[in-house]
């Protein structure tokens, strides 16, 4: 009961599916066996629907059901649906993570669950503000990366998968595009091959005149140290406001409580003068704001509810109104995304957050909360995409 004076806790689940990456570090047996190599690549005709996750119109992950349970801190709940926009007026262009669990050191062109799940949970609810397109690539694999940070192996063939994403990028352009306004989106692997795509193919190119936003999470982003522009990109800047076009939103994410240690993955500044860029969807200005965060329901959720007492959740996701804050963070640990609780003792929604890489019972500090970055600021990061395509409209003087 809420009076009760056990530790209130809130217990959220691992979104999306690098959820698996858990499961894939520390399965038994599992874990020194090296990935098989790669056969034969061929090229990857995106031409064909099949090579793709999300299509606009189609029956795929981003067609998939997004109500949401809203709780309050008194225990109270709103369901709220996720309805697609008719027409919306940009497109968005998705890469996912690092999910694969292929036994090879690149995945397959094939679509594995996993990658429909993070699809759905990661890229779906931007179906209200643009057009959904995202590939299917071959990308590094969940035992790559295992072998890789054991020293036994590499991450895949990288450049492999950056072709395929470089392909579809331009198959997109060729086929489906017609001039229209285009959003990028990845997180972890997927901001990588990204990045590297602004780089090479965006970036002083006919492409960036058509570039609404990047948002590229769960990656790093390098910039002077105190700018927004220079560093990975020449003129593409850190998104500062939510009508500003043509930006890019970056940030990993560490409980305030945790930052990055010395020896951390994602959020430690190069120095000699460089940053890690962190863009704050919720406040772009700079300063501390209430997230608005989507959880993937737990199948444990009976046994470990998300309020005292319990609540029914019939939703496959769950939002926790006014609970979670994040700050953009400069200082001798990095450059993060600062995540705070701001339960209080009337609460009644358990109060700690769950998100962390954790191998053989230990947390991976290096890894902060990557594991859900995305999910923090999904709301923030759907009502900043929809503000920019409006403001892309008006530069090209579209009703």
């Amino acid at each position: 009961m809420a009076g009760q004076s056990r530790r209130k806790r809130i217990v959220i689940r691992v979104a999306g599916g690098l959820g698996l990456l858990l499961a894939a570090l520390v399965g038994a047996g599992y874990v020194l066996l090296k990935p098989a190599p790669n056969p034969a690549p061929q090229v990857a005709d995106y031409g064909s629907k099949a090579n793709w996750v999300c299509l606009p119109g189609r029956n795929d992950s981003c067609a998939a059901d997004l109500g949401a349970t809203a709780i309050a801190a008194d225990g109270g709940t709103q369901v709220n649906a996720s309805t697609p926009t008719g027409d919306p007026p940009v497109d968005c262009f998705y890469v996912y993570p690092t999910v694969s669990r292929d036994p090879t050191e690149n995945a397959r062109l094939t679509l594995a669950p996993e990658v429909e799940f993070v699809t759905r949970v990661q890229f779906a609810r931007f179906r209200t503000v643009c057009r959904p397109y995202a590939p299917l690539y071959r990308q590094g694999t969940l035992k790559a990366l295992k072998a890789a940070a054991l020293g036994i192996g590499t991450r895949g063939d990288l450049d492999l998968a950056y072709g395929d994403v470089r392909n579809a990028w331009q198959t997109y352009l060729a086929k489906y595009n017609n001039g229209r306004g285009v959003v990028l989106i990845g997180h972890s692997q997927g901001s990588r091959m990204l990045k590297r795509l602004m780089q090479e193919q965006i970036e002083h190119h006919p492409a960036q005149s058509q570039l609404v936003s990047a948002l590229l999470l769960g990656n790093s982003v390098i910039v002077p140290t105190g700018k927004d522009t220079g560093g990975d990109f020449q003129t593409i800047r850190l998104c500062r406001a939510p009508t500003q076009i043509g930006c890019v939103v970056a940030y990993s994410s560490f409980r305030a409580s945790a930052p990055p240690p010395s020896d951390s993955r994602y959020g430690r500044d190069p120095g000699n003068g460089q940053q890690v860029g962190c863009t704050n969807p919720a406040a772009l200005g700079g300063g501390k704001a209430a997230l608005d965060s989507y959880f993937v329901t737990r199948e444990d959720s009976a046994d470990r509810p998300y309020t005292d007492p319990p609540v029914t959740i019939g939703t496959p996701f769950v939002t926790l109104p006014g609970l979670i804050s994040g700050a953009c963070v400069h200082d001798d640990h990095g450059t993060y995304l600062s995540i705070s609780l701001n339960g209080h003792p009337g609460d009644r929604r358990r109060a700690e957050l769950y998100g962390d890489v954790i191998v053989f019972g230990r947390v991976l500090p290096g890894w902060g909360l990557h594991l859900i970055d995305m999910s923090l600021t999904q709301g923030d990061l759907v009502k900043l995409v929809q503000s920019q395509a409006q403001a892309f409209a008006t530069s090209r003087h579209v009703p």
